[in-house]
C-alpha cells in the first residue's frame, strides 16, 4: 500500500521570501489597528460628529478601491517585488505626512495622509496575497495563506498596543472629571487650542516613526532575491481576464463575502470603543479590550489553520459566520458588560474569514487570472470605508425603539455575516 505525502505548507527553497513576505502581514495589521481608534479620537479632539469622524475609515479604506486594479495591472506587467517596493514606498509617503497634518491641525489634512498610505497597502495585500499563494503546492495554497495571515494580527495587536499606552492614554482631550464628563468640553477655546496642538502631536509620532520602519524594511526587501512569477509564454489581455473573472460565480461571490467580511471587522473593532463608552469606559480602557479581541483572534486564527487538516475549509467558514450571528445577536440585545464580552468574542469567529474566503475565490484561477483577481478581493475592503459610517450615524441617534443606537448599531455586522454564511453554504454545495 502507498500512502500520498502531503506537500509541506512552505518548502525549504521558498523560506526566506515567505518570512519577508509575511513580515509585511503584520506591517500592515499595525496602520490598520492603529488607526481604528483614531476615530473616536479625532470626534473628541476636532470636535466633530462620530459619523464625520469615521470618515478616517473612509480615507483608509478608499485608498484601497482606488489602487487595487492599478496595483494589479502593475504588478501583471512587472513583477511581485517591484509592486512590494512601489507600495512601501507610497506607505512610507502617507505616514511621513502626518508630521505636516499635525502641524497644520486640519483634519483633512489626516485623510489625505490616511488615503496615500493606503495607496501602499493596496500594492501591498495586492501582491503579497496571491504570491504567497504562489510560494508552494496548490495543495496547500489556502493554509499557506491562513499561515502568512496569522501574522497580521500580530502586527494588529502591536499597533492597538501602541494606540492604548501612547496615544490613547496620553490624550488630554480625553481625561473626565468624577462625573465622568470630558473636561475638555466645558474650556474655553484658547484652552482648547492648546490641548488640540499636544493631541495631535501625540497622534502624530507613531506613524512618523512607522514611516521610518516601513523604509528599512524597503531597504531589506529590495537586496533580497525574491522568487519570480511564472511567465506565461501566450498571455492574455487584462480585459481576457476581466472577462473570465466576470463569469466566474465563486469569484465574484467571493469579492462580494469579502466587502462583508472586511465592513463587519473594521465595525467590530472600531466601534469597540463607543459601545464601552456607552458604559461609561474610557477610551484608553476600552482599547484594552480591543487588545483582548485581537488576542482571541490570533489564537484562533491558528486554531483555524490547523483544523483545515481535518474540516474543509468552506465548511468551517460557514460555521464560524454563524458562530459571528450568534454572538453579535447578544451585542444587539444585551445592553451592559455581557454584550461588551460578545463583541470581543465575534473576533474568534472572524478570525479565518478574510484569507479562507480569499482563497477560495482564487483557487483554480490561472496565474495571471489570479492577479487581477486579487485587485477585485482587495478592492472588497472598501467595505471598510463605507459601513462604518453608516453605523456611526446610527451611534449618533441615541435610541432606535427599545435599543440604544450603539446597541442597534451592530444590527449592521449581523447582516454581514449573513452573507459570509450563505457564501460558505454556496462554495460547500453549490460551487464544490
Amino acid at each position: 500500500m502507498t500512502t500520498t505525502m502531503q506537500p509541506p505548507i512552505v518548502s525549504k527553497k521558498f523560506l526566506i521570501p515567505f518570512i519577508l513576505i509575511t513580515s509585511l502581514f503584520a506591517l500592515w495589521g499595525f496602520a490598520n489597528d492603529i488607526t481604528n481608534p483614531m476615530v473616536a479620537a479625532f470626534a473628541t479632539v476636532m470636535e466633530i460628529s462620530t459619523a464625520k469622524a469615521a470618515l478616517v475609515q473612509l480615507a483608509f479604506y478608499g485608498g484601497y478601491a482606488t489602487m487595487a486594479i492599478p496595483a494589479a495591472l502593475f504588478v501583471r506587467k512587472y513583477s511581485y517585488k517591484k509592486g512590494i517596493l512601489l507600495g512601501l514606498s507610497l506607505y512610507a509617503i502617507g505616514a511621513l505626512l502626518f508630521f505636516p497634518a499635525a502641524k497644520y491641525e486640519v483634519f483633512g489634512f489626516f485623510l489625505g495622509s490616511l488615503y496615500i498610505l493606503t495607496f501602499g497597502l493596496a500594492f501591498l495585500e495586492t501582491t503579497a496575497n496571491p504570491f504567497i499563494l504562489s510560494m508552494g503546492d496548490a495543495k496547500t495554497a489556502t493554509q499557506r495563506l491562513n499561515l502568512a495571515q496569522a501574522f497580521n494580527p500580530i502586527g494588529s495587536l502591536f499597533g492597538m498596543f501602541v494606540a492604548s499606552k501612547f496615544i490613547l492614554v496620553a490624550l488630554d482631550s480625553d481625561i473626565r472629571n468624577e462625573a465622568g464628563e470630558l473636561v475638555f468640553n466645558t474650556l474655553n477655546e484658547a484652552q482648547k487650542a492648546v490641548i488640540r496642538t499636544h493631541d495631535l502631536e501625540i497622534i502624530r509620532n507613531p506613524y512618523v516613526i512607522l514611516g521610518f520602519v516601513v523604509i528599512a524594511m524597503l531597504v531589506v526587501i529590495s537586496i533580497t532575491k525574491m522568487p519570480k512569477r511564472a511567465v506565461n509564454d501566450n498571455p492574455t489581455s487584462a480585459a481576457s481576464s476581466f472577462k473570465r473573472l466576470f463569469k466566474n460565480e465563486k469569484y465574484k461571490e467571493g469579492v462580494i463575502a469579502q466587502l462583508f467580511y472586511v465592513a463587519a471587522q473594521i465595525m467590530c473593532w472600531t466601534f469597540i470603543i463607543q459601545y464601552a463608552g456607552h458604559l461609561g469606559i474610557s477610551k484608553a480602557e476600552a482599547q484594552n479590550y480591543n487588545i483582548l479581541a485581537m488576542t482571541i483572534f490570533l489564537a484562533s486564527r491558528f486554531i483555524s489553520t490547523f483544523l483545515m487538516k481535518y474540516i474543509n475549509s468552506r465548511k468551517l467558514l460557514m460555521i464560524f459566520a454563524l458562530g459571528a450571528m450568534v454572538t453579535i445577536s447578544g451585542v444587539i440585545l444585551i445592553e451592559g458588560i455581557l454584550g461588551l464580552y460578545l463583541l470581543v468574542a465575534t473576533s474568534a469567529f472572524m478570525s479565518l474569514m478574510f484569507p479562507t474566503i480569499y482563497g477560495i475565490a482564487l483557487h483554480g484561477l490561472s496565474e495571471e487570472d489570479s492577479a487581477l483577481g486579487a485587485a477585485g478581493l482587495v478592492m472588497a475592503i472598501v467595505g471598510g470605508a463605507l459601513m462604518p459610517i453608516l453605523q456611526g450615524t446610527l451611534i449618533d441617534i441615541e435610541h432606535i425603539g427599545p435599543l440604544s443606537g450603539v446597541n442597534f448599531s451592530f444590527i449592521l455586522p449581523f447582516i454581514c455575516f449573513c452573507v459570509i454564511a450563505f457564501y460558505g453554504y454556496r462554495t460547500l454545495r453549490v460551487h464544490d
